[in-house]
């Protein structure tokens, strides 16, 4: 697969972004939903900010208090082995379980505006914020499909009360209507088709199964965008594979002549993060025409395997012209970077491994 990666990637790093709170550092800027409107391409920002502390053995965790509208922060010792701080994002019981208790940073969507698509501004302010008791904890990885005037907006809520999806819609990136919350825990990476299908909305979505069933790819359809039924199975994880321990939504899907066209994330067992394509027939998505038995895209540049979370390759967005798909992209959970792929190119690499 022919990848051509930005020269000056990655296009938007922590160092460009001014917190929003403050006391808080920006430790990433990643998996961007993207927009085209006029002239201009947008992509919604994930940023993650943590707040700062002057002792080497404490660490913070934000938390939204939607009574009060602020963000409080919640005091963790680094030496208290009831908590599992392994893993750099979440603070869990040290009980094995891994129950999340919090997480280390609080995401929220800030919007960056280019005319070129490679040299972006970012607005000072967020764009979607924490907002209620379902997004205490933040607001993550958005998604964005046009359908019509509209932009659909899909996002993970984070809260004490589990991992759900959220959405809302706008036409100007101005003003937005909110949808209301379309997946119940334990759900994210949802992703809404451009258009209706047989007279309904179909999305991708990822149930995050605890026991049985897997981190695998779900099919949903709606008459209204929010109640969201007829749940199918779609695509699995693979054994003894670059994507054996989990598979995801990635960029809202592409209408091509041969199918619809599904550009997904997975990862293997060492977290190693690629993106894979597979193609869905256009009257009836719930049915896989072919998939690439080899990810399309790998972590392979610096900036990629090595931030805050190494070796990923985490595709939420891209701008479809011609033949050539932009894909915009996170980088080890710390930066966004972008790319140019063929489409053409992707199709032939599925249909080669019908």
């Amino acid at each position: 697969m022919n990848i051509i990666r930005f020269k000056n990637n990655p296009l938007i790093a922590p160092s460009d972004i001014t917190p929003y709170h403050d006391g808080y550092e920006v430790i990433g800027v990643f998996n961007a939903g993207v927009a085209k409107l006029n002239d201009q391409t947008i992509l919604l920002l994930r940023v993650a900010e943590r707040p700062l502390s002057e002792d080497a053995n404490v660490i913070y965790a934000p938390v939204y208090n939607h009574t009060k509208k602020t963000v409080e922060k919640v005091e963790y010792n680094l030496n208290d082995n009831r908590f599992d701080f392994s893993d750099p994002r979440t603070i869990q019981i040290n009980d094995g379980s891994k129950r999340l208790t919090h997480l280390t940073s609080l995401s929220y969507v800030r919007l960056a505006r280019s005319y070129d698509g490679e040299t972006f501004v970012v607005d000072d302010e967020p764009f979607l914020y924490p907002y209620d008791k379902y997004t205490s904890f933040g607001v993550e990885d958005p998604r964005c499909t046009q359908i019509e005037d509209e932009f659909v907006i899909t996002y993970t809520s984070v809260s004490e009360y589990g991992i759900g999806v959220s959405a809302v819609k706008t036409k100007d990136f101005e003003n937005t209507e909110f949808i209301g919350n379309i997946f119940a825990p334990e759900n994210k990476d949802v992703l809404i088709f451009p258009e209706k299908i047989q007279g309904k909305y179909y999305a991708l979505h990822r149930p995050s199964l605890s026991s049985l069933g897997g981190l695998n790819i779900w099919l949903a359809s709606s008459p209204d965008l929010l109640s969201w039924g007829n749940h199918k199975f779609l695509i699995g994880t693979r054994e003894d594979s670059w994507e054996s321990q989990r598979i995801g939504g990635g960029l809202p899907p592409i209408k091509t002549e041969k199918g619809w066209l599904i550009i997904y994330h997975g990862a293997n067992e060492k977290s190693r993060y690629c993106m894979g394509a597979a193609l869905l027939d256009l009257n009836s998505p719930d049915k896989v025409i072919a998939r690439a038995k080899q990810p399309i895209m790998e972590p392979t540049v610096e900036y990629e395997q090595k931030g805050f979370f190494g070796d990923v390759v985490f595709g939420c967005g891209g701008v479809v012209e011609g033949d050539t798909l932009t894909m915009y992209y996170g980088a080890s959970d710390t930066t966004t970077a972008g790319c140019k792929l063929s489409i053409r190119e992707i199709l032939n690499q599925l249909e080669e491994e019908l």
